[in-house]
């Protein structure tokens, strides 16, 4: 058994017929060198394993980037793990792996989570659920979308929903909050993440947005506001009141699903919450509304300059329209304008002015046709609602549309918001002024659409 040395390595030699060749230290028990056919020269450390009394070699590393001084001391080190009933090979791989799961950990970041999540789990559901679900957690959480998913500090995180509430935006907070703790449940099921860090999280407790129902008082002044507004949102307005659909079907509302008498509105499954086509009845009022805008839309193509919108609701000729945060906020201020004139025409103070958003025209619509005597199942199905009548075995076995029901009932809402507008102000002598109002206005808008 030779003493390692540089001089004793470099004329190392392994025989033709053999593959590799293995010497061990004098000085160091333990300590050998593997030398390969192809001249590679390998420190390695040898000990018994005294469970399976089998021998057990481990590498330290090549000589030249691993000195026999350092070699010796890594032997050193190595079987005094051993004496510790420590097995070196063992906890090399446990090191690795370790390292390994520390890699994986960092290359998925937060916002590549939020991303497989939308791409994966979120492929089946609506598209602008996905997107708003990814952009909330995207927007509320900018600050941590670059850290590792599995190192998401709960600290950090409460302090980003803090801040939120203390800005009173407590309702975004829990809407991101509950965006972002299924994201991580979905990961955390596959393995992707240890634990969820959302979970259980001591954030403020969040009051619910206010629901009501409006007055006929309150209709009747939403209704005269909305007659000072032009297009788009002006007979947006109307006919999201008119139809009582939600207002992304409504801003999202195609010629090509409109009957060619205006009579009915069809959407296809993909455009409903429920997933399943749905017709609306359009009443006159409605309907005039509608031929204004088509008569104005063929007007405005009437050079044939290109292909026409499909959109009812654009200012691009592209899109439908967005921004209804800021629509709201100029019909509030509509209104409380048009409470403000008619204050000062009766010399009374001007109703104070009660929040209220515009999935309250629905639930008003509702509240207002059961109190003229229609029945809830036809309501729920003219808002594409499951009838609370018609669940279980009943659901399954009655498949009648009531669309002549729906039909009067839409009818009934649209007299009573009229004639209920009527009564609170002069009643204008044309329904299709609700669109020809700022007539200029609104035909350069139409222009730049078709």
């Amino acid at each position: 058994m030779p003493k390692l040395t540089d001089r004793f390595l470099a004329a190392l030699s392994v025989d033709k017929d053999r593959k590799d060749r293995l010497v061990f230290d004098s000085v160091s028990p333990g300590l050998g060198v593997r030398m390969t056919a192809k001249g590679t020269r390998t420190f390695i450390v040898q000990w018994t394993d005294p469970v399976t009394k089998r021998k057990v070699r481990e590498p330290l590393g090549i000589w030249g980037s691993l000195s026999i001084d350092q070699a010796r001391v890594a032997a050193k080190v190595r079987l005094g793990q051993v004496a510790k009933g420590i097995n070196p090979r063992a906890e090399r791989l446990r090191l690795k792996a370790e390292d390994d799961r520390e890699r994986a950990e960092a290359a998925l970041s937060f916002e590549a989570l939020v991303d497989e999540w939308g791409q994966l789990h979120l492929a089946h559901r609506r598209k602008r659920y996905r997107e708003e679900a990814q952009r909330a957690i995207k927007h509320t959480f900018a600050d941590l979308l670059k850290r590792p998913a599995a190192r998401m500090a709960r600290a950090e995180i409460i302090n980003v929903l803090d801040k939120l509430v203390r800005s009173t935006k407590a309702v975004t907070a829990a809407r991101s909050l509950a965006y972002a703790r299924a994201a991580f449940n979905w990961a955390a099921k596959r393995g992707k993440v240890p634990h969820n860090p959302f979970v259980g999280l001591p954030v403020a407790t969040v009051t619910a947005e206010p629901e009501r129902a409006l007055t006929d008082f309150e209709v009747a002044d939403v209704w005269a506001a909305i007659e000072t507004m032009g297009y788009p949102w002006g007979p947006f307005f109307c006919i999201a009141i008119l139809t009582l659909q939600r207002r992304e079907e409504v801003a999202a509302m195609r010629w090509s699903e409109i009957a060619p008498d205006l009579s009915v509105w069809t959407m296809s499954g993909a455009r409903m919450k429920n997933g399943k086509p749905h017709d609306v009845h359009l009443s006159p009022p409605a309907q005039a509304v509608l031929r204004a805008l088509s008569e104005a839309r063929s007007k405005d193509n009437g050079g044939g300059k290109g292909e026409i919108c499909d959109f009812v609701f654009s200012t691009t000729g592209r899109t439908s329209i967005s921004g209804f945060s800021r629509a709201k906020a100029r019909l509030d201020a509509a209104i409380a304008k048009t409470r403000a004139k008619a204050a000062a025409a009766a010399a009374t103070e001007s109703a104070p002015f009660v929040p209220w958003r515009l999935h309250d025209l629905r639930r008003t619509g509702a509240s207002t046709l059961a109190r003229l005597g229609f029945d809830t199942i036809a309501i729920d199905k003219l808002l594409a609602h499951q009838p609370t009548k018609l669940r279980g075995v009943a659901a399954i076995y009655q498949r009648y549309d009531f669309a002549e029901e729906r039909a009067r009932a839409l009818d009934a809402w649209a007299e009573h918001v009229l004639t209920n507008k009527a009564g609170q102000r002069e009643r204008p002598s044309d329904t299709t002024m609700l669109v020809t109002q700022k007539s200029h206005s609104t035909a350069a808008s139409l222009r730049a659409v078709v």
